[in-house]
C-alpha cells in the first residue's frame, strides 16, 4: 500500500507531522500468509507480493525485513506497529528490522515497478 506518498506523506512532511504505519506486513500478506486487508488475498495482490519475494529472495532477504525496513525509511514515519501476537513473532519482527538489507534490493523493486518511484529507501 504505497497510495498515502502521492498526498498524505508529502502533506505531513511540510506540515512537520510524524505518523505511526499500522500493519505494515498488511494482515499477514507480507509475511507468508495469503491474508490482505484481513481476508483472503486477490490473485493481483498475490501476484504483485510474489514479484515482491522474488526480489527478496535474489537478495537473499526475507520478505517481511523488507516490508517491516520499508516504511521507516519516509521521514514522516515515527515508527511502525507490526502486531506481533506472541513473544516469539515480537522477537522475529527484531531480528528482521536489523536484518541487513543491500540498497540493490531496493532499486531492483524501483525498476520493478513493485515501489513507489519517489519512495525513500532504507540505506
Amino acid at each position: 500500500e504505497q497510495a498515502p506518498l502521492d498526498e498524505l506523506l508529502p502533506k505531513c512532511l511540510s506540515s512537520g507531522v510524524s505518523i505511526v504505519v499500522g500493519g505494515p506486513l498488511n494482515s499477514g500478506i507480507l509475511a507468508g500468509r495469503d491474508t490482505w486487508n484481513y481476508k483472503a488475498a486477490p490473485p493481483e495482490v498475490m501476484a504483485r507480493v510474489d514479484a515482491i519475494r522474488m526480489v527478496c529472495d535474489s537478495h537473499h532477504v526475507p520478505l517481511a525485513a523488507a516490508a517491516l525496513q520499508f516504511p521507516l525509511a519516509h521521514p514522516v514515519v515515527a515508527a511502525i506497529i507490526p502486531g506481533p501476537r506472541s513473544v516469539a513473532e515480537f522477537e522475529a519482527n527484531l531480528r528482521l528490522l536489523r536484518y541487513p538489507i543491500p540498497a540493490a534490493l531496493w532499486a531492483d523493486l524501483r525498476d520493478a515497478k513493485l515501489i513507489h518511484p519517489d519512495a525513500p529507501t532504507p540505506t
